[in-house]
């Protein structure tokens, strides 16, 4: 069975300051503490694509392995090791990033949607942040009832993540507004 769920924030921010945010949100030791399952990010490859107007990159990134204590107890490892693939189109202001771990992939399966659009009803102020999460664990299929537990406390996990991120990149917002209006915060 696969857990899925969807998000929707709104951000009262420009597009361009939220991409901004989402580039810088793991960079800012502010956010350390918020981003705690986060332990590294490295970019592995970017590309500018100038007569289209995009950007590709992909960043490797090792967090705290998903999911409850019992969780890292069963798989026998602490950390997980994901690929985020971004796109950003400039021309349309489209920011999707897709995020799938790549280990302990014979236990869990997860895929982490997230785009960035200008608001339809205030495209110069405002930016629509969609997310959808997709989990799946694998080896209990078998046992189907613990296997939806399991699934359902990790699908919890992300949620309360989600939240914090949502928090540091409402921050990275404020910082960046206040830094292109020459304030120090």
């Amino acid at each position: 069975m696969v857990r899925a769920y969807a998000q929707e924030h709104i951000y009262k921010h420009p597009w361009e300051r939220v991409t901004s945010a989402s580039w810088r949100k793991f960079a800012d030791p502010e956010n350390k503490r918020a981003l705690s399952h986060i332990l590294e990010v490295d970019t592995l490859n970017c590309k500018l694509d100038p007569e289209a107007g995009k950007l590709y990159t992909v960043r490797a990134v090792t967090i705290h392995t998903p999911g409850p204590w019992f969780i890292r107890k069963i798989v026998g490892q602490e950390i997980c090791h994901s690929v985020e693939s971004t796109v950003v189109d400039a021309k349309s202001r489209s920011m999707q990033l897709t995020t799938r771990n790549i280990s302990l992939q014979k236990f869990i399966e997860v895929e982490e949607k997230i785009r960035y659009d200008p608001h339809p009803g205030n495209p110069n102020e405002w930016t629509v942040c969609k997310q959808e999460t997709s989990i799946r664990i694998k080896p209990l299929s078998a046992l189907a009832s613990m296997a939806e537990k399991i699934e359902q406390k990790c699908v919890e996990k992300f949620q309360q993540n989600s939240a914090k991120g949502r928090e540091v990149m409402e921050r990275m917002c404020k910082y960046l507004e206040a830094e292109s209006k020459g304030i120090s915060l």
